[in-house]
């Protein structure tokens, strides 16, 4: 189920999205806004890793732009001198002041970029692990959560009529033919060791709607055919 990531995924980024509202107007966050506002309607794993690379160097850069421009300068104590700019004057105070918010802001967004992009890397290689080997091609909704398994809630890539087919393990040990098809079971939703037993092949089937793939252990040498 992967239901719960993009919801957190979508609050993650509308709250840098709100931050960097709050200093509209330079490069770093127009850019920011504008990437954020594609990537809601479609995106890829590697997609998304690349700009938040992106803009986390840009925002980086922007805080120490801001913080070089302030130095160590105590704002309080400017309360009577102007600073020049484009357009005129401004008090220094208030020019300190707002400095010192970009600044913060800056800081806050590049934390912000840096959980999500370390986030994002840590779920696409934990899906690789659990058989998903192009994750980082698929559909960025199709990115599971911790604790769930990759596949969307809904939806299988498996026909009604047939199911999921398994992958089998094949045993280097024979049994008897007139032995009994009577094999274990076990689901992997608690994250266990399975236990191969001698003489048994093991059958792998897939998990469905984000449920956890279910190990059932037969006796002899199985194939597709005899399930």
């Amino acid at each position: 189920m992967t239901v719960l990531f993009r919801n957190l995924r979508i609050i993650g980024y509308v709250s840098v999205l709100l931050l960097a509202g709050g200093v509209l107007g330079i490069a770093t966050p127009s850019f920011t806004i504008a990437i954020l506002v594609v990537l809601f309607f479609s995106s890829r794993p590697w997609i998304d890793a690349l700009f938040l690379l992106i803009m986390d160097i840009s925002w980086l850069a922007l805080a120490a732009w801001a913080r070089d421009i302030n130095g160590p300068a105590d704002c309080y104590a400017l309360a009577s001198s102007r600073t020049q700019t484009v357009h005129g004057t401004i008090s220094s105070k208030t020019f300190c002041y707002l400095s010192k918010i970009l600044e913060g802001l800056s800081w806050a967004i590049f934390i912000l970029l840096m959980f999500f992009l370390v986030l994002l890397i840590t779920l696409a290689n934990r899906s690789q692990v659990l058989g998903w080997p192009h994750i980082w091609r698929e559909d960025i909704d199709e990115l599971p959560w911790f604790g769930q398994y990759p596949g969307y809630p809904g939806f299988s890539p498996y026909t009604q009529y047939l199911g999921p087919q398994p992958s089998v393990v094949y045993s280097t040990r024979s049994t008897p033919a007139s032995t009994p098809h009577v094999g274990l079971s076990q689901n992997l939703g608690d994250g266990g060791v399975i236990q191969h037993q001698p003489g048994h092949s093991i059958i792998i089937w897939p998990g469905v709607n984000g449920d956890p793939p279910r190990i059932e252990q037969r006796p002899g040498i199985v194939t597709p055919s005899t399930l």
